[in-house]
């Protein structure tokens, strides 16, 4: 399965949106998810544009978790930007919300996310 991860060409600097093509961050998912973003998250603060993506489990949230905590431990930022509502429920729920989404940046200290979208 291909993620259809696509960086925007013109989205560059610290601020990389990353629109993911896929409609479900589930196990099996997950693995592609990070070898494909985590090169990313290790060079440069990376957002992920969840807006497509429907479903989420656990597997799906620990990729995420991962993401962070590697952007974290490198001084970096990494979140997601306009998840879809349930997306955006399950992330309230499990508390991830306060951590990933980027609705109070100057609190901890990331910039805005760059706002260039893939045209894919």
């Amino acid at each position: 399965m291909n993620a259809n991860i696509h960086s925007h060409p013109n989205a560059q600097g610290p601020n990389l949106v990353v629109p993911m093509g896929i409609r479900s961050l589930v196990r099996g998912a997950e693995t592609e998810l990070l070898e494909e973003i985590m090169p990313l998250v290790r060079r440069q603060s990376v957002w992920l544009d969840l807006s497509r993506v429907e479903r989420i489990d656990a597997a799906g949230l620990a990729a995420l978790i991962a993401l962070y905590r590697v952007a974290c431990e490198g001084g970096r930022c990494f979140g997601v930007t306009d998840p879809a509502p349930h997306v955006r429920e399950i992330l309230s729920l499990v508390g991830l919300d306060k951590f990933l989404m980027n609705e109070d940046s100057d609190e901890v200290g990331c910039p805005e996310p760059e706002v260039a979208r893939s045209a894919a």
